[in-house]
């Protein structure tokens, strides 16, 4: 007998899908649009808003519609192919980024003001930081207890009174918009949205939130989905509120810092010029539980994937991915957000469109045909817009600058297009001709 979700539940769950969201790249990609778009910065929001709610929000609903995790969404593709797709996913949101990501923002922003920016202080702050993240990652049954119940609305809280004290007490007006968005504003907050990594880290959330309602005693498939998706949608009401007034902060904070080499740095600037240093201490706890939330729902999701799939324990694989974690943050932000930027631009494009396909799986007549090449397309492209966000862009060849809306960082998106057209077609085909060869 399949238990029900009280409401109480319900918005625990979709308070924990919030919180798990809502870590570092959330909180400090938001004010760096805000305050280099200036004028333009609502239109950068909406594209911002697109990669970084509309799609992480799809996902969780693709994911609940199958009932599992990743693997279950790529099976049009095959096997070998679902499991290396899911690997690299859970690699980059897990011990090789978004992870170690968490450490270094939360330190850059509630300790490097006072201790500066040298190797031992993060080091001794990170070996601390993921010595807790482990211990929390090894209970995973009271994911929903912890941070649904106690830290979601902490953290809930904190994010409400920064979002307000953005709108009230701005810190001055917009300056004038940078160079890359004078012009292509949109595109530029579309692509920006990749670096939250939250549709990969909806790829990987979506059996968290499924396993915190099964803990529950939810067994039924439909009530499991229904739940799912109301999580999801919670979390992206929240989001939004949290983007919107994030950029509010930064197209404010021009006059404060108009240097700013990324969000941390503004964010600190906000709260000190307005809250002065009490502000500091409130911002590094909020950032440090922002963090630590979603490190321990990476750190649970890559230790039950990989545990499927390698000869070790769960137990033993969250030591291992927690202190993998702590070594790559010591590489320190600025350097950790220069190495994803081409990992994420490769890899976005094909995720985006196997969750987008997924809705579409029931119009063909073999859904192989038409996911697997449109996928191969938009890595392939995805791959060059890669390098070309890299230090090797002087490798590519020419021809390959000047491709249809390469300037935007959407170069993949036109010969997908192209190349879904041709499959469906062939599908159509084929699937006749099948048809006719029975009759």
């Amino acid at each position: 007998m399949s238990h029900r979700l009280t409401s109480k539940d319900i918005v625990a769950l979709g308070f924990m899908t919030f919180a798990l969201f809502v870590g570092a790249g959330n909180i400090i990609f938001p004010p760096i649009v805000g305050l280099q778009a200036g004028e333009h910065v609502w239109t950068a929001a909406l594209g911002f808003l697109l990669t970084a709610v509309g799609l992480p929000v799809l996902t969780v609903v693709a994911l609940a519609r199958v009932g599992g995790g990743v693997d279950a969404l790529s099976s049009p593709i095959g096997q070998k192919a679902g499991v290396l797709l899911a690997t690299v996913c859970y690699l980059a949101v897990g011990p090789l980024f978004a992870t170690p990501r968490t450490a270094t923002v939360s330190f850059e922003v509630g300790l490097a003001p006072l201790f500066g920016d040298a190797a031992t202080p993060l080091l001794i702050y990170s070996l601390v930081y993921f010595a807790l993240v482990i211990g929390i990652s090894l209970y995973p049954g009271r994911l929903l207890d912890t941070v649904g119940h106690v830290l979601a609305p902490l953290k809930i809280l904190a994010l409400a009174v920064l979002g307000l004290a953005a709108v009230m007490w701005p810190a001055g007006s917009p300056i004038p918009a940078t160079e890359a968005y004078q012009t292509v504003q949109f595109s530029n907050g579309f692509v920006n949205g990749y670096l939250t990594m939250d549709t990969l880290g909806a790829m990987v959330f979506g059996i968290v939130i499924v396993n915190a309602a099964r803990s529950r005693g939810v067994t039924d498939a439909t009530l499991l989905t229904r739940y799912t998706i109301w999580a999801g949608l919670i979390a992206g009401v929240g989001l939004t509120l949290v983007y919107l007034s994030l950029f509010k902060l930064g197209s404010v904070s021009g006059e404060l810092i108009p240097n700013a080499q990324n969000g941390a740095e503004i964010l600190h600037a906000y709260v000190q010029h307005t809250f002065g240093s009490m502000g500091s201490g409130f911002l590094a706890l909020l950032i440090f539980i922002a963090c630590m939330v979603t490190a321990v729902g990476l750190t649970c999701a890559c230790a039950e994937f990989f545990s499927q799939y390698l000869p070790f324990s769960y137990r033993t694989l969250v030591f291992v991915l927690g202190g993998f974690s702590a070594l790559v943050a010591n590489l320190g932000l600025s350097h950790l957000i220069q190495l994803s930027i081409p990992v994420l631009t490769a890899i976005y494009p094909p995720c985006i469109i196997l969750v987008l396909l997924s809705f579409t799986l029931r119009w063909w007549n073999q859904a192989s045909r038409i996911v697997a090449p449109v996928m191969l397309i938009s890595l392939l492209f995805g791959l060059i817009d890669g390098v070309k966000s890299s230090t090797f862009a002087s490798l590519l060849p020419a021809w390959s600058l000047n491709l249809p809306l390469g300037e935007q960082g959407l170069a993949w998106l036109p010969p997908s297009l192209v190349v879904l057209l041709a499959a469906v077609i062939y599908d159509r085909l084929s699937g006749r001709q099948e048809v006719t060869a029975h009759q």
